[in-house]
């Protein structure tokens, strides 16, 4: 019997990072943790396979040699379309971070909703540990995911409240000892995407 579409994809995707030797960033785990992860957040809002396929997939084509033409021959057209749609398209033209930040705000801010979705999946898990971890980059990551998700209001409504949630708090725990970054360092930085949200 031929596995789901989903257990394809969980393989597909564990084989792909797994070659391109990817770790996650500060646990050194298997990558492959984040998009199960992600995968599991999408699975707590809908049984639709080709989403939850899609989930384990988000990343294959940003960060290993997969190609949306792999993925469209392995899983079809709408996974491939999700899966281009939550890729961060290089920006040679970008000249600093914020303009690269603010080009894949966009293109998030395009997806459809079942890809927005994934997005605040993909953004929950990438921000539960990011103050335990990296406080420094964490002051300027929560910023980028607050304007991000004001563009992704056609996602999910529980997966968007736990992402507001989720930043809302990483915000609230630097602005304590030992961190104590002010509030105004905050505004200052959610200055730079103006006029996005």
């Amino acid at each position: 019997m031929r596995d789901s579409l989903e257990e394809q994809a969980r393989r597909y995707a564990t084989q792909a990072h797994a070659a391109a030797g990817q770790r996650r960033k500060y646990t050194d785990e298997p990558y492959i943790v984040h998009p199960a992860a992600v995968a599991e957040l999408v699975r707590s809002v809908t049984d639709d396979e080709e989403m939850i396929a899609a989930a384990w997939l988000h990343d294959t084509v940003e960060d290993t040699p997969s190609t949306l033409t792999d993925i469209e021959r392995h899983f079809g057209a709408r996974v491939a379309q999700l899966v281009d749609m939550l890729t961060d398209s290089a920006q040679p033209q970008a000249k600093n971070r914020a303009a690269r930040k603010l080009a894949h705000f966009r293109h998030t801010a395009d997806a459809s909703p079942d890809a927005q979705t994934i997005k605040l999946a993909d953004i929950i898990d990438n921000t539960r540990a990011i103050v335990q971890f990296d406080p420094n980059f964490a002051r300027v990551y929560l910023v980028e995911k607050q304007v991000q998700i004001q563009l992704l209001s056609q996602g999910n409504r529980t997966l968007w409240q736990q992402a507001d949630h989720i930043i809302a708090q990483g915000i609230r725990q630097l602005a304590q000892p030992p961190h104590s970054v002010p509030e105004s360092w905050f505004v200052k930085q959610a200055a730079k995407y103006g006029g996005l949200s």
